[in-house]
């Protein structure tokens, strides 16, 4: 799991945060349509539609365009229709990234990762090539470098029946299922505050140590594939070095 969070900081410290941020809007925005198309309108009744609003107050998208999303989905006004396309291949060193995606032109996108793969000494693969490795799950972090006690933070997430909570770099990470996660990142956030990053997102128990110029090499192709305007995550079983 360690590598997640740490790259999350490396790209801020780049700056160009105003950038993320548009780009993290419209990513919530898109999963909200796509949410709401394969569901309900309703977040009690659509759980993907439920996770998808979490993720939205998680990068503080306003309400009132969260509303607007989910008024534009059930009218159909947008005028795209989204598919759900998943990228598997492999980085420098033998790392595996899963790349997930939401297009309008399955082609353009599949050319456009395969191009970024490339690009920087990857190689995109079959499906199936890497899905075996990781695990899809509910992922909430929090620094415990801060005012947070984290023996209370392990034992509440354990009362609310995580899978798991882990330390890594300064960090407590906290996995739960993809069912329970808006429940659980919700009470979380009463109790002990916003955290540093929430969101679902494919995870491997089985990491890859990278050294220095590896981690340069990964952090390379991630941030191509990441700014790709379908592109809506990027996972991989990497851990980076301290001084990357």
């Amino acid at each position: 799991m360690a590598g997640h969070s740490k790259f999350k900081n490396i790209m801020h410290r780049k700056g160009a945060q105003d950038n993320r941020r548009a780009k993290a809007f419209t990513r919530v925005v898109k999963e909200i349509i796509v949410a709401v198309k394969s569901g309900m309108p309703d977040p009690n009744f659509n759980p993907r539609l439920r996770a998808a609003i979490t993720a939205a107050k998680q990068v503080n998208l306003p309400k009132d365009k969260i509303d607007s999303a989910i008024k534009k989905a059930i009218s159909g006004n947008d005028g795209v229709d989204y598919e759900e396309v998943k990228y598997e291949g492999y980085a420098p060193g033998g790392v595996a990234l899963i790349v997930e995606a939401l297009t309008d032109n399955r082609n353009r996108t599949a050319s456009e990762v395969r191009a970024a793969f490339s690009k920087f000494g990857g190689a995109l693969g079959e499906q199936g090539s890497v899905g075996y490795l990781f695990r899809r799950v509910g992922l909430i972090v929090y620094d415990d470098s801060g005012d947070i006690d984290k023996d209370n933070l392990i034992e509440y997430a354990l009362e609310l029946e995580v899978e798991d909570c882990l330390e890594e770099e300064g960090c407590m990470e906290i996995l739960c299922s993809v069912e329970k996660y808006p429940e659980i990142s919700e009470k979380l956030e009463q109790k002990f505050g916003k955290p540093i990053e929430s969101e679902i997102k494919w995870v491997a128990d089985l990491m890859v140590d990278l050294d220095e110029d590896k981690s340069v090499k990964i952090l390379k192709l991630v941030e191509a594939l990441d700014n790709l305007d379908d592109v809506q995550s990027v996972s991989g079983n990497y851990r980076l070095a301290e001084s990357a």
